[in-house]
């Protein structure tokens, strides 16, 4: 046990148990830097004086001329003006959060995004220190800049940021979450009884948060080197439209894991709790998908988009005895949901023409699936693809993106009731 303490400092004001050694940074390039402050860092703003489980005092998004959101920050339907950046590796907006050991989302009555959630120490001599600084109007950037661990361990150091980006132009309140991992060193504290980190986000309301795969286990050491939802390591990405989760509508689907040894295949893993939900998913595309359940309830009925083609694709059915795929002689047509006469764990849909010439990013094919019974899916999504020399570039299909009837969640983002 320590003791937490209890002081906080105002960003105006100022103007282990469990870990892995390393002792270069293996994605310098994905940090944010370079703007001015009262600091020769590059990252702005010192946000408090060294601490250990202290916190800045409120930050009112309009109270420095450079930081964004002069309109508040639409966060699951409440719109903040202030927020609080606690030395623990997050950002809280109802008040300052002490606490070293993170607590699995969800959390009651204490929304919070964080990048990394554990025991930071910058108190000992050879630690970084907590910035935040704003290189356009539009962008709030924190930094966590070669922190140590409880009790003032700079052997590791991780440096890792949260990037907040205003997008009112898609609405008021609206905005974009980055993670960024420069170098993850360290796990958990001294204190903290080996549980190792968390990052995602937390509504607060004991309902909808998102954990990123890995919080609380020994792998959120190789966060800045695993796979991501965006295709970089290092780089994870959410969009929040309306105050809610993407997957809410077709304009902000949930993108997949990508791994990148392996860019045509893409996880998901998501909770079912109401089966009639409309969420909606966004992996990429090539020339037709496998659709396979790794874990948790099989697939009832699956509603394609439309606009590709003659809008009709050709459904194979897995055979257990050939081990391999079969054509069932259905089609399925885009845009009409359609039941499978009894659940499957896995299909493959065929018929996008190669003459589509569609890149496989995740803004090209969404699909709806619902299944049949509640629980935690683990699932693929993997792309069939075949080589086409000298693609042309192809503009990312706005127009295919069609409202489906569907349920899905992602990385462990749950809806409960």
């Amino acid at each position: 046990m320590k003791k937490i303490s209890c002081f906080s400092y105002s960003f105006l004001a100022s103007t282990a148990l469990a870990f892995s050694i390393s002792s270069t940074a293996v994605n310098a390039s994905v940090l944010l830097s370079g703007w001015d402050g009262s600091t020769d860092s590059g990252f702005g703003f010192l946000a408090m004086e060294s601490n250990d489980d202290s916190s800045s005092g409120p930050i009112v998004f309009d109270s420095y001329e450079a930081l964004a959101f002069n309109n508040g920050l639409n966060f699951f339907g409440t719109t903040y003006d202030r927020f609080f950046i606690n030395n623990n590796g997050n950002v809280t907006f109802n008040s300052p959060v002490g606490t070293y050991t993170p607590n699995a989302f969800p959390n009651s009555n204490q929304p919070m995004i964080a990048p990394f959630w554990g025991d930071v120490d910058t108190r000992c001599s050879e630690c970084g220190d907590v910035f935040i600084g704003s290189p356009n109007e539009d962008t709030l950037v924190v930094t966590w800049n070669e922190v140590g661990y409880y009790s003032q361990n700079s052997n590791p150091t991780n440096t890792f940021q949260l990037v907040l980006i205003d997008r009112e132009d898609t609405g008021a309140g609206n905005f974009d979450v980055e993670f960024r991992y420069e170098d993850i060193g360290w796990t958990s504290g001294e204190a903290s009884s080996g549980v190792p980190a968390q990052a995602g986000y937390d509504a607060g309301d004991g309902e909808n948060f998102f954990t990123v795969p890995g919080s609380q286990t020994a792998s959120i050491a190789d966060i800045d080197e695993s796979n991501s939802n965006t295709g970089t390591p290092g780089i994870w990405k959410f969009a929040i439209r309306d105050g809610v989760l993407p997957g809410k509508n077709p304009e902000n689907p949930i993108l997949p894991i990508v791994d990148p040894e392996t860019p045509t295949d893409y996880e998901f893993e998501f909770s079912i709790d109401e089966p009639d939900e409309l969420v909606f998913i966004d992996p990429d595309v090539a020339v037709g998908y496998d659709y396979i359940v790794n874990s948790g309830p099989n697939i009832a009925s699956v509603l394609l988009p439309e606009g590709y083609d003659d809008n009709m694709f050709d459904l194979f059915l897995w055979d257990d005895v050939l081990l391999d795929w079969l054509d069932t002689g259905t089609d399925i047509t885009g845009g009409v949901e359609y039941d499978f006469t009894s659940p499957v764990d896995r299909f493959r849909i065929m018929g996008i023409d190669v003459s589509n010439m569609l890149d496989p990013t995740p803004d090209a094919f969404v699909t709806g699936l619902t299944f049949d019974s509640s629980g935690v899916i683990n699932m693929n999504q993997n792309a069939v693809t075949v080589f086409v020399p000298d693609p042309t570039p192809v503009p990312a299909p706005s127009t295919l993106l069609v409202m489906l009837s569907a349920l899905f969640g992602t990385l462990l983002m749950r809806k409960r009731k």
